[in-house]
């Protein structure tokens, strides 16, 4: 059972103002497990820490101090170790429409992950990327492989960059606010989406989110941050139902309460304010 493992991780900037150089503690001695088959949830406010967690994961940063193990053993920071850790441990990116490159076709960023990491032959380089497409659910793939990402709807996009993750045949799946970029209406489909290939793959997945509601649907284990500490942690329904830190209360209070859109609708038609077509015949559900 593939398990990724975070030591008492420390990440200090160096800051420089002129002449004055100044230290940023971003991340202070954080400690979780991601293993296979489940996920966990990392949650905060904007600059709590939470991408620089992504970034060490990803070796995109290295630890001022601490550890990270897989299956127990250190991480390779260059050359085949690298590499191989990279087989391993794949990343979904918060902007699908900064994550393609404009200038490549759809095929051109499935082929190459598929091609350096050795899961296909130029021959079958094809039938995989198609094979890709269709379990993100972008289907027919042959319709999709040449088209450039700007034909393609922000949740398309982001299907795309699933299945460039999916290419190396990982083990962990690291997924940045996946969907804060993408409207409302397709959020859904895509948490889904990642709910379903974890449970398929037996992917050991670190969710990282502001949204308390989809933490709490879509992981096991939830870890509130806050200025780069973990403040509180624990099983999904117990820190939602029963949050321990104050910082969680807040976050919890600071949500949108089940119904209040209805109830705004609904009070917006009885003042007569006007509404675009599709809410003025909505019904309170």
């Amino acid at each position: 059972m593939t398990t990724l493992t975070a030591q008492n991780i420390h990440k200090t900037y160096t800051l420089r103002n002129g002449l004055r150089f100044s230290k940023l503690q971003a991340v202070k001695d954080v400690s979780f497990e991601l293993t296979a088959g489940r996920t966990v949830a990392l949650v905060g406010q904007s600059g709590s820490g939470k991408s620089t967690i992504a970034k060490l994961l990803m070796q995109l940063e290295h630890p001022t101090s601490g550890q990270l193990l897989l299956d127990g053993r250190p991480i390779g920071r260059r050359g085949a170790a690298l590499t191989a850790y990279r087989d391993d441990v794949q990343m979904v990116f918060q902007d699908p429409f900064a994550s393609l490159n404009p200038f490549h076709s759809i095929g051109h960023h499935l082929r190459r992950p598929l091609l350096l990491h050795g899961k296909a032959t130029a021959k079958t380089v094809d039938a995989r990327a198609a094979e890709l497409l269709e379990r993100v659910n972008l289907s027919p793939a042959a319709s999709f492989l040449e088209r450039r990402p700007h034909e393609l709807s922000g949740g398309q996009r982001q299907r795309v960059a699933i299945a460039r993750a999916l290419a190396p045949g990982p083990k962990v799946l690291v997924a940045d606010e996946p969907v804060s970029m993408l409207d409302v209406s397709v959020r859904l489909g895509v948490l889904n989406l990642l709910a379903r290939l974890q449970r398929e793959e037996q992917l050991a997945m670190l969710y990282i989110t502001h949204d308390l509601a989809t933490a709490r649907h879509f992981s096991d284990e939830i870890l509130v941050m806050y200025k780069g500490e973990v403040v509180e942690r624990g099983a999904a329904d117990d820190v939602i139902l029963n949050p321990q830190a104050e910082f969680t209360r807040t976050l919890l209070k600071a949500a949108p309460e089940p119904g209040t859109n209805q109830r705004f609708l609904a009070e917006a038609r009885r003042r007569g304010v006007p509404m675009p077509d599709h809410l003025a015949h909505r019904e309170d559900q």
